[in-house]
């Protein structure tokens, strides 16, 4: 252990799905007096300003697509380069302990932290290992996971449920009950971090067909791809429907916590901010995430009948507007999703994770 505080190393990708868990568990060791440092590639110092980690050491990455053997080959020189700038990294800041949370960015510091003999620990925030942390895992101290099911994990790896760490404006806002809608129905429709095209197109189309009576009822809240927002403006209007339809909302925990029913693709993050609010829900998972890992994640909430997926080739209009009439019109279910929703959530992750991995360098 350090001399005055134990140090952390983070090592973490470009992608919301890596970055946000990875600023968590550092504002959480930040507060207790621990020193924390950071490991990603270009993409990730430029996503990488909220997270509390002093010095955020920049090192060549690369993904690796067997199906492109060339690109494979460049891929795998750009890592050697960026495990060799991590070793000596490591060597001079001398971390106790490095978490990482995954993405081609993690690998580098990985290698070389467990090629120096270094306690790692990794976490996982989908229900499918990603491939980098399954190069990782088995030599782990701890994999630590977002959600109970762990596709491809090897067996040797010492697998422990934490859950995925969250924003603290998110598990602040989180209601105590949840009501199923005597009057007015608010509906919130997400997308990812960009949005997505077919959630933009579809849902303002399925609303426009439930019937009048149920339209006059609802408060809609969407995020909506910017070349998708007008038409959707005009389509809400058309069918008498209150909407709020923007590119982005920087209090989405507000609007999730008003929430009766919320309809999104089924990321990592949004699945566990979902169950952690005790929201019914309606997935679409992305057809062309990497092992379907979205469809698995959503299966967190499904089998217990707390959600329903709809995958991209089904996702029309007329089924939306099918789902959507069912479940909105069904109290006694709300209410059970919710509280089947609630029993997934985990809103002490960060801390769970922040003493696993304080014990690891006790």
């Amino acid at each position: 252990m350090g001399v005055d505080m134990p140090k952390l190393l983070l090592a973490a990708g470009g992608t919301g799905g890596h970055m946000f868990p990875a600023q968590a568990l550092a504002e959480t060791l930040k507060a207790r007096g621990w020193g924390i440092a950071m490991i990603t590639d270009a993409r990730g110092k430029k996503h990488a300003g909220k997270i509390p980690a002093d010095p955020i050491v920049e090192v060549k990455a690369a993904s690796i697509s067997p199906r492109r053997p060339v690109r494979a080959l460049l891929g795998a020189v750009q890592l050697a380069k960026g495990t060799n700038q991590a070793k000596a990294f490591i060597k001079t800041w001398q971390p106790d302990v490095v978490v990482g949370f995954g993405g081609y960015p993690a690998f580098p510091a990985m290698r070389a932290a467990q090629g120096l003999g270094l306690p790692t620990i990794l976490h996982e925030q989908n229900a499918v290992l990603g491939r980098v942390n399954r190069v990782f895992a088995a030599k782990a101290d701890i994999m630590a996971c977002g959600f109970d099911d762990l596709a491809k994990c090897p067996a040797a790896a010492n697998k422990i449920t934490v859950g995925n760490p969250l924003r603290e404006q998110i598990i602040n806002a989180v209601p105590k009950t949840y009501s199923a809608p005597t009057g007015q129905i608010n509906i919130l429709i997400v997308g990812g971090s960009l949005g997505a095209k077919i959630v933009s197109e579809t849902m303002p189309a399925a609303i426009a067909l439930l019937p009048e009576d149920m339209r006059k009822r609802l408060n809609v809240v969407q995020q909506t791809r910017p070349e998708y927002q007008g038409q959707a403006r005009e389509i809400y209007k058309a069918a008498g429907v209150a909407a709020l339809c923007e590119t982005f909302f920087s209090d989405i925990e507000k609007h999730l916590a008003a929430a009766h029913y919320v309809i999104g693709r089924a990321g990592a993050g949004s699945v566990s901010e979902i169950a952690v609010m005790g929201k019914p829900a309606l997935f679409v998972p992305l057809a062309i995430a990497m092992d379907d890992h979205q469809t698995a994640n959503a299966m967190s909430l499904v089998r217990l009948n707390a959600a329903d997926i709809l995958p991209e080739s089904e996702f029309t209009p007329e089924r939306v507007k099918s789902t959507l009439e069912a479940r909105l019109n069904d109290s006694d279910w709300l209410e059970h999703a919710a509280i089947a929703a609630r029993t997934q959530g985990r809103a002490d992750a960060a801390k769970t994770l922040a003493d696993l991995v304080a014990e690891s360098v006790a």
